[in-house]
């Protein structure tokens, strides 16, 4: 709990029940003086369903999960206007059946989503071709047949290009397009300004490459799969560049078909019978994000920004598993400013962390492996359910999020919509209902169903998508309707200015975003991020291999220091270093003050019209030289 004493805060150990005591009574008190639905969460991870339940019990529904205007909002969005469904999570992609993948700025092997490096390994072991487009040799560009250095920001350009191709080449699929898409003619008519001669002078690729490319697509089609990536908020086109992603897959015929995109199902699993909670009092998408109706879900960035000052409509969050300060760019100066609006901050955790410190009430959270959580039930291939169960007893006082949340909802009154002494009894119910136990399920871990559907498309009969036209829409009649552009239109990115480079980021293997640079094993596989830079830039900077710099970006931000890298794999426009390091908590003890924090230097944040998503790599950066080298 904070405290305040002698005009100095600091952090006092509480117990849980005045930890309860002190939310439920801050909470009542934000309620009388605002309204009952005045409170937002902000979640990543199953846990912060429990946290979530309980602040739609007590009347408010606001929710965000950075992953959506962060990360994956854009390809969500534009799937669903085009096929009238999303991409799915884990990604509904059939890599082990493709003939040819094409990765753009998607770094897989790196961003070690396991299920996706498994498919790919099959892919290319099979002797799929690979095409990957990124302005970095990534480990996927190492494993691929061509490699495409485009100049940053200029993605939508290359699409066009190859749509371009596919049509004035007849290399498209006819047959697909005329029985299950709308709007070809004017995608057709659309592209004809766009050839790769064209898209040579903004992108700087080949227009031989451009053309070899795309007809490597034609040839391996339906089994050719262009890849939706996962994280798509780069330059505030990204919406239309995932449209852009989505229409080439239709030319191709990919949707439905094997090598391409397959169905998913999951287990239909009923929900354990408790009250539902009430509906919200107030319309809070319309007054947070009212220039996004599409979004159906929250967008984190908007519930900040309306969370700071006294007329503010948020008045107390609650952050679940997810460190703002690194997460939303360049935020750290307005969360500062929204904790000293907010009447109550509650932070559930498993360790320090930024976000902490801003906190009125610090949570501890049990770790993965010292707790039950939701039944995994994703959408896949093959439907399944599996459990996560404690190897070990949680340490300290540290407790599982549904405790947590339920203890704060007991202390309100709303026990009503937590009815069972303990989560076990949530988990036996729902899998008896699906002829299982958790007896069972403890004792093999995973159980799969079998299908009820087809895994693809059956050829020849009629699919009805979830769209206006119940067609493919490569036209879509929903952005028209909003005044948004119907096709995909490219507008040339901002350049650096003199002496700044493109600012790129990306994952590595050995960590999870920030959240475990400072476990000690996974700090000692990678203790600290490294900034490539091209010789040619070196040179001009004066700096070697191993030297350490300081970022900095226009605005006169600085970062920690980092080691440079000096490396031909990255173009001479641009740097790349891995993000998730450059913790400021001093309660990290390993991370603090190690490496580059990217979020931190990001001074051009783009908004998405359409998403409302942050566009991330518009930001520039230089390097100062220190005098410490290695």
């Amino acid at each position: 709990l904070r405290v305040e004493e002698g005009g100095r805060q600091s952090f006092r150990p509480v117990s849980w029940d005045e930890a309860f005591e002190f939310i439920a009574t801050r909470m009542q008190a934000i309620a009388e003086k605002h309204g009952n639905d005045r409170l937002a969460l902000f979640s990543h991870g199953g846990g912060g369903g429990h946290f979530r339940r309980m602040l739609q019990a007590f009347g408010s529904h606001a929710y965000a999960h950075p992953s959506f205007a962060q990360c994956r909002g854009p390809r969500a969005t534009a799937f669903g206007l085009t096929y009238g469904e999303g991409v799915g999570s884990p990604d509904r992609t059939d890599m082990a059946n493709s003939r040819c993948i094409v990765l753009i700025g998607s770094h897989i092997g790196e961003n070690l989503h396991n299920g996706q490096v498994q498919s790919l390994s099959v892919a290319l072991a099979k002797g799929a071709a690979l095409i990957t487009v990124d302005p970095r040799f990534s480990v996927a560009a190492s494993k691929s047949k061509h490699w495409l250095p485009i100049k940053p920001g200029t993605d939508i350009a290359l699409l066009l290009a190859w749509m371009n191709v596919l049509v004035n080449e007849d290399l498209y699929d006819r047959d697909y397009v005329a029985r299950h898409c709308v709007g070809f003619e004017q995608l057709a008519e659309h592209v004809q300004a766009f050839n790769p001669e064209w898209a040579y002078l903004e992108t700087g690729l080949d227009p031989a490459l451009i053309r070899a490319t795309a007809r490597e697509m034609a040839v391996a089609a339906p089994a050719s799969l262009v890849h939706p990536g996962r994280h798509t908020t780069w330059y505030g086109d990204d919406t239309q560049r995932c449209r852009a992603i989505a229409i080439l897959n239709a030319l191709l015929g990919s949707w439905g078909r094997q090598g391409g995109f397959y169905a998913q199902e999951k287990v239909d699993l009923p929900e354990y019978p408790a009250p539902q909670p009430p509906k919200s009092a107030t319309d809070w998408k319309g007054v947070v994000q009212a220039d996004y109706p599409l979004v159906a879900t929250g967008i984190s960035n908007k519930l900040l920004e309306h969370s700071i000052g006294e007329d503010a409509f948020i008045k107390g969050w609650f952050v679940y598993a997810t460190n703002l300060p690194m997460t939303i760019p360049g935020s750290r100066e307005q969360i500062e400013a929204a904790a000293q609006s907010l009447e109550l901050m509650v932070v559930v955790d498993t360790m320090p962390a930024e976000i902490t410190g801003y906190a009125d009430v610090v949570l501890p959270e049990c770790t993965y492996l010292e707790r039950y959580d939701d039944l995994r039930n994703k959408p896949e291939r093959i439907p399944s359910l599996a459990l996560r169960m404690p190897a070990f007893e949680p340490s300290g006082e540290s407790r599982p999020a549904w405790w947590m949340a339920k203890g704060i909802a007991d202390r309100l009154g709303l026990g009503r919509y937590f009815p069972w002494q303990d989560y076990t009894e949530v988990l036996d119910w729902q899998l008896q209902q699906v002829g299982s136990s958790l007896a069972e399920m403890q004792r093999i871990g995973v159980k799969t169903f079998p299908r009820k559907t087809q895994v693809y498309f059956k050829e020849g009969m009629p699919v009805r998508f979830n769209t206006p036209s119940g067609k493919i829409e490569l036209h879509s009649s929903i952005l028209a309707d909003i005044g948004q552009d119907p096709l995909p239109r490219y507008r040339p990115p901002e350049r650096p200015p003199q002496g700044y480079y493109h600012l790129n980021y990306g994952r590595a293997a050995a960590h999870t975003f920030g959240r475990t640079v400072n476990n000690p094993q996974l700090f000692e596989l990678m203790p600290e991020n490294t900034v490539w830079v091209h010789p040619a830039a070196a040179a001009l900077h004066g700096v070697a291999n191993g030297d350490y710099v300081e970022l900095a970006n226009p605005e006169g931000r600085r970062s920690n220091r980092v080691r440079v890298r000096v490396t031909q794999r990255i173009r001479p426009d641009s740097i790349f270093i891995v993000h998730g390091f450059g913790h400021t908590d001093r309660r990290q003890r390993l991370a603090h003050g190690v490496g580059a924090d990217d979020a931190d230097l990001m001074h051009n944040v783009k908004l998405d019209p359409i998403a409302g998503s942050t566009g991330m790599r518009a930001s520039f950066v230089t390097l100062v030289k220190t005098s410490e080298v290695a």
